[in-house]
């Protein structure tokens, strides 16, 4: 049991959560949330607002770099993320009070940590009140991001917020392979059902890009890989293709790294020493990857995300290069 009387903030509200529904693998909690918007600050991110619906995903993707959020509830287990997965209360009136602090031009990012329409939207449908509740807007960028198939599902509001905003949703596909997917993103749609996603939104006129992130190196880093997704993407309508390379904090190393030792035990110690120093890769790897998305983008006719970020800002230090 938590000390609630040492609680604080996210961490009280986690613990003090009611249960709403549990299924064999996943619990499902409530979560009081003073406010859905939140302002970004940081050079490294291209958006002014984001919105997670959700805490935690269940998807169970072994190289989830959000995993980390879950320590904010003085939940350190990182396994805990993708089990205990808490619907933020919604309180629409309170929202739109919210929204009068964007502005015309600005950028909201819908899915920035977790997954917008994992199961969890099934069941208490977050993400489809937020959208409807973001119809006054005029004159914004909304991006979704997301690994689901469910975000055709909203199809219609995604189409009436284009007529006013800029509306974009990507989705993410790692590999068309599906065994390889299983493996590394196991309770998530196969990659064949979102490239469906990608039509059906496409075939309704709604802006959808599709990328290959991360980059897992020695797993999903072959042109023959990224080719195939981008071609994929290119076919099922997909107006923009990007990838970048994976970078591995140490509450995800921490999954990732035991995942590593049971199925690609040859990699594990290369993947040690290469972010024992930093989480990020930097050098001529993820350079080699940058070129080799550009000309896969060439050769299958498809343009690069408009939001596409060049280097990630890096702490100093050593410079070492091992992929």
């Amino acid at each position: 049991m938590h000390d609630l009387v040492r609680l604080v903030g996210i961490a009280r509200s986690a613990a003090e959560s009611d249960l709403l529904a549990k299924k064999r693998r996943v619990e499902y909690r409530t979560l009081p949330t003073r406010k859905w918007l939140n302002r970004c600050h940081s050079k490294r991110v291209p958006f002014d607002w984001s919105i997670n619906p959700y805490r935690g995903c269940e998807y169970g993707c072994k190289y989830c770099y959000a995993r980390f959020t879950h320590e904010f509830m003085e939940r350190p287990d990182p396994a805990l993320f993708e089990r205990e997965i808490y619907a933020k209360d919604w309180d629409e009136s309170g929202f739109r009070q919210e929204l009068n602090s964007v502005r015309a031009g600005q950028i909201i990012g819908i899915g920035t940590a977790t997954d917008p329409y994992q199961p969890a939207e099934k069941k208490f449908r977050r993400t489809r009140r937020l959208l409807e509740a973001l119809r006054p807007l005029t004159g914004t960028s909304l991006f979704v991001t997301t690994k689901s198939d469910l975000v055709s599902r909203d199809v219609d509001v995604l189409s009436a917020l284009g007529e006013s905003n800029e509306i974009r949703v990507t989705l993410t596909v790692t590999t068309m392979d599906r065994d390889l997917a299983r493996l590394i993103e196991p309770f998530a749609p196969r990659p064949d059902l979102r490239m469906q996603a990608v039509a059906e939104l496409a075939r309704a006129g709604v802006a959808v890009g599709v990328i290959a992130n991360p980059v897992l190196p020695l797993i999903t880093d072959s042109e023959e890989n990224l080719e195939c997704v981008a071609r994929a993407a290119k076919a099922a309508g997909a107006d923009q293709f990007g990838a970048s390379v994976v970078f591995l904090q140490p509450t995800a190393q921490r999954v990732f790294f035991p995942f590593l030792a049971e199925k690609f035990p040859q990699h594990l110690q290369r993947y040690r020493r290469t972010f024992s120093e930093s989480p990020y890769l930097r050098g001529s790897y993820p350079e080699r990857i940058r070129t080799m998305v550009g000309e896969i983008r060439l050769r299958a006719g498809i343009p690069a995300r408009d939001m596409e970020r060049a280097h990630l800002p890096l702490p100093p230090g050593s410079q070492m290069q091992l992929f």
